[in-house]
């Protein structure tokens, strides 16, 4: 097939045989209504795609609609696809059409569909299956006639590993698969892509565009562009309004490109994707702060012992030297609870096995911050450090009253 009207279309530049490749499936399986599932990413270029798709299909002339599933907040996000009805929650004061009743006879492209809370996969997992869906607050089963397509930059046979997406929903998304190639996988296209970039940059500044010396044209070519397309135009508009010299040479171009530790997310490795939800940053924080409230729990045992023995501690044999510090006390029922014997032969002492389940800290602590501010969720996002949609999650998830 030949993909350079296609291009030419959408504006695609690049010579890559994995680039051709990707947009060869798209316009193969567009007249089809299968569904379709673009992997790669972030910042690679995948939103063009699905446009592809719905551009060479029989629904061409119906709606399309692109709905970024991470940018909705969880609470919200039944309501936006597929409706609501008058009274439904506070603020419904009228029925509104959902995404899947407005793009009936059309296209729906879910972006960061891995992003989705488990309860609407039911929900989606039923349209796809069945082609209902039932507006929140209603018991009326409505029928829609959509092709759906989804992107995400994660692994998503990781998340459904880990719990967080529905393996039937996968499956049924990714009938047919296509993934477009990170940036540094199409290499022979770097170098069109900083000139294409280059000449635009041109005409809306009014300036003559940027070239690369010998040196700065090996440089880009043996990056790594962590952030794909979108890093390189950003960097191409950067230095086309900053640098009066037009020719970038390789020192010029160091100043511009980050050292290439800085994060290298890959497909498959995601840590949240670009939204920065990522479950794994926020678990090690809650692990921290359960860290740091056992110190806290630590001074308040050294404190209760000083009050025990009369304001200072027994000399030995009765208090042996450092054992204030090998002691691990909490109100908290899950914890241990240790008090040596020969601290004071009245003080009755009890050993509990700890519970070392990272879930049952996570969980403790949420309560804790929940009771702290009185069932306020934002402030005890904040207490804790991570996102008000994480902690709703991890509510539901684990029923905390």
């Amino acid at each position: 097939m030949n993909v350079q009207p296609i291009k030419q279309r959408f504006g695609i530049i690049g010579a890559s045989p994995l680039l051709d490749r990707a947009i060869e499936i798209a316009a193969q399986v567009a007249p089809t209504d299968l569904s379709v599932l673009i992997s790669g990413e972030s910042g690679s270029g995948k939103e063009v795609m699905p446009q592809i798709v719905h551009a060479f299909s029989s629904r061409k002339h119906g709606p399309y609609i692109a709905v970024n599933c991470g940018a909705i907040p969880e609470g919200t996000i039944d309501s936006e696809l597929f409706g609501h009805e008058k009274g439904s929650f506070t603020g419904a004061h009228e029925a509104r059409k959902g995404y899947f009743e407005v793009a009936n006879n059309g296209t729906i492209f879910l972006d960061e569909v891995g992003e989705l809370p488990l309860t609407t996969q039911v929900r989606l997992l039923r349209v796809l299956e069945t082609g209902e869906f039932i507006r929140v607050g209603s018991s009326k089963a409505q029928k829609t006639n959509v092709r759906v397509t989804a992107a995400t930059n994660v692994e998503m046979m990781q998340a459904v590993q880990r719990g967080k997406f529905r393996e039937d929903l996968y499956y049924r998304l990714n009938t047919v698969p296509i993934h477009v190639p990170a940036l540094r996988e199409r290499k022979e296209d770097i170098h069109l892509l900083f000139r294409w970039f280059s000449q635009e940059a041109a005409a809306r500044y009014k300036a003559p565009p940027i070239t690369l010396t010998e040196e700065a044209r090996q440089m880009i070519t043996a990056y790594r562009w962590p952030g794909n397309v979108r890093q390189l135009r950003n960097l191409v508009e950067q230095m086309s309004v900053i640098e009066k010299e037009r020719s970038v040479t390789g020192e010029t171009l160091r100043h511009y490109l980050p050292a290439e530790s800085t994060a290298l997310v890959t497909t498959g490795h995601s840590a949240g994707g670009e939204n920065g939800h990522g479950d794994g940053i926020n678990e090690r924080e809650l692990i921290f702060k359960f860290l740091f409230d056992m110190k806290k729990d630590l001074n308040a045992l050294k404190d209760q012992v000083n009050a025990l023995s009369g304001g200072h501690l027994r000399a030995a044999p009765h208090v042996p030297p450092g054992y204030a510090e090998n002691l691990l006390v909490s109100s908290d029922p899950g914890m241990s609870t240790r008090m040596p014997a020969d601290v004071d032969e009245d003080v009755d002492h009890t050993e509990v096995e700890e519970s070392l389940s990272l879930e049952d800290k996570e969980r403790e602590l949420i309560r804790k911050a929940l009771a702290k501010h009185r069932g306020r969720r934002k402030k005890a996002a904040q207490e804790l450090g991570i996102s008000e949609r994480t902690l709703y999650r991890k509510i539901k998830e684990w029923n905390i009253e």
